[in-house]
């Protein structure tokens, strides 16, 4: 079985790397994953259950050079005396998350909380030797919290909305500035930091990171991230030059009538290291060809919701087939990165750029307006592209064409109905109208989701409804904060607390949570107009 794995892996590594080399021009090879490099080694620490929660290993640090490790290994593991966790811990420092030494101050009120969080969250690039997971970086950047060790795509947008609003601009460039070194080492902004994300991204949210260091910087922001914002545009776009109608290549689909929208993938159809074990036992209770699954799981994973019924047939999560869908997120963030892209060339007095990237955009829109927008629902929705069909279910996702401006000026109010009546409840918006166990399902609630909607509303002119999501998403942060003394991951907007659901337990930190609250509470005055203290009891937002 091993020796299967990791045949699979370098077939499917091989043909990663030759499709990298068409991309860039000059570009590192994409590391190796812990998975490759300790083969047997690895496979048994997770089937073993070494650890709870599989990614404690992919995140480990060895202590001497890997190749020394795997020739111990093969010394030692036919001993009759032979320990598998003393070896562990012989040869590999072992994350532990739970000691970051922030704690909660009593009756600390909750913006300055935040304010100390975003220390307690940055990190200081570090030298590595290549031999651990961690990819390199140039400067400073904010993680998440919790397990999450790493920089990651698409929660830093949300981070730095809040880093901008806390006045920290130089954070923001920081970052900006490690995802342009991103794209241009790799082609593509990854996952997350670590070498087992390297072979997916996340959804596309550079633009928008681009856009607010504009609003300080102004335009010259723009037009020096012009290079790495193309580029990301050729890596979303690979192979669609060549490309049939009916037909599909890595994250490019043409439809019959010749229109080109964009879906989730991953270049490899393995397990995923961070979820080895997991995802060995969903495909061998789906019934259909592991690589398959795989491959749907890790591109869920590059969507950020993994997991959620948006994917599945059955909502469970064996029956996960991301890659059938043309998602509605990805292609209005792929139609604002069009209209970035455009508006930089324009700058840059490149009229030819500027022409191609605007008709891209509105090719995008029109294709988007027929395929996924669902009249009878009055939302916009998931394509299934497979079966050439509309997906049924309406989740938060339907915000971003408003965020995106891809909604026309009569679908806004009609997607603004849909979401009051299928997706508001008293404590912010819902993830999906789906109970499944899945953490991106209902009831859970997540920050990045209030922002696009609300961003979205607000821009379109309905506001009250913005404003009613917002207030009861403050109301539910606040109440957990109070009691708790934390800003956790993802909320239950059903029954309110912290959410549930997943792959893992909820994570406290939080750096998107704590962003966009202290977004809300800067745009909306009667919001933050009380104090909110940990104090081990309730308290209530004004509303």
């Amino acid at each position: 079985m091993i020796k299967r794995i990791r045949l699979s892996f370098f077939v499917a590594l091989a043909l990663t790397h030759a499709l990298a080399g068409a991309a860039a021009l000059a570009r590192d090879a994409f590391p190796l994953p812990p998975s490759q490099i300790y083969g047997e080694l690895f496979h048994r620490i997770q089937t073993e259950r070494l650890f709870p929660d599989s990614k404690t290993f992919a995140d480990a640090t060895p202590k001497a050079d890997p190749a020394q490790i795997m020739t111990r290994y093969g010394l030692a593991k036919g001993r009759p005396e032979f320990s598998l966790k003393d070896f562990v811990n012989e040869n590999f420092t072992i994350p532990d998350a739970a000691q970051s030494g922030f704690k909660t101050a009593p009756d600390e009120e909750i913006r300055a909380h935040i304010e100390r969080l975003w220390s307690a969250l940055t990190r200081e690039p570090r030298t590595t030797a290549g031999t651990d997971s961690l990819l390199p970086l140039t400067t400073r950047y904010v993680v998440p919290g919790g397990r999450f060790r790493e920089l990651y795509y698409w929660d830093s947008y949300f981070t730095m909305v809040g880093l901008q609003t806390s006045g920290r601009h130089d954070l923001v460039a920081d970052m900006v500035e490690n995802f342009a070194g991103l794209i241009d080492r790799y082609g593509h902004i990854p996952n997350g930091a670590r070498s087992y994300q390297v072979n997916r991204s996340q959804p596309p949210f550079f633009a928008a990171m681009v856009e607010l260091q504009a609003q300080h910087e102004g335009a010259r922001a723009l037009l020096r991230r012009l290079p790495q914002l193309e580029r990301e545009h050729d890596f979303w776009m690979s192979g669609a030059s060549t490309l049939k109608p009916g037909a599909a290549y890595r994250r490019v689909v043409r439809l019959a009538d010749g229109s080109l929208l964009n879906r989730y993938w991953d270049d490899l159809a393995i397990a995923r290291d961070e979820a080895y074990l997991e995802d060995r036992e969903t495909a061998l209770a789906a019934g259909r060809p592991e690589a398959d699954v795989f491959r749907d799981l890790r591109a869920a994973a590059e969507s950020g919701w993994d997991f959620s019924s948006r994917w599945t047939t059955d909502g469970k999560l064996a029956s996960t087939r991301t890659t059938d869908y043309l998602p509605v997120d990805l292609n209005s963030l792929l139609h604002k990165l069009e209209i970035v892209i455009a508006r930089g060339c324009a700058q840059a007095r490149r009229s030819d750029c500027q022409r191609d990237m605007t008709a891209r955009a509105a090719r995008r829109r029109a294709a988007m307006q027929r395929l996924m927008w669902d009249d009878a629902q009055g939302a916009f929705v998931d394509y299934d592209w497979r079966n050439e069909r509309r997906s049924a279910r309406i989740t938060a996702a339907t915000a971003y064409p408003l965020f995106a401006d891809v909604a026309n000026g009569a679908q806004v109010p009609r997607v603004a109905g849909a979401i009051r009546k299928s997706l508001v409840t008293a404590h912010g918006l819902s993830t999906t109208t789906e109970d499944t166990g899945q953490q991106w399902d209902s009831p859970n609630g997540w920050a990045p989701l209030q922002w696009i909607a609300i961003d979205g509303l607000r821009r379109h002119g309905q506001r009250d409804l913005a404003a009613e999501i917002a207030s009861g998403w403050v109301a539910e942060n606040v109440r957990v904060y109070c009691k708790t003394g934390k800003l956790v991951e993802k909320y239950n907007v059903r029954d309110a607390g912290e959410g549930a659901g997943g792959e893992y337990p909820v994570q406290d930190g939080f750096g998107w949570t704590n962003a966009v609250l202290v977004k809300l509470l800067a745009i909306y005055p009667k919001l933050a107009a009380q104090r909110y203290e940990y104090t081990g009891g309730e308290c209530r937002a004004a509303h």
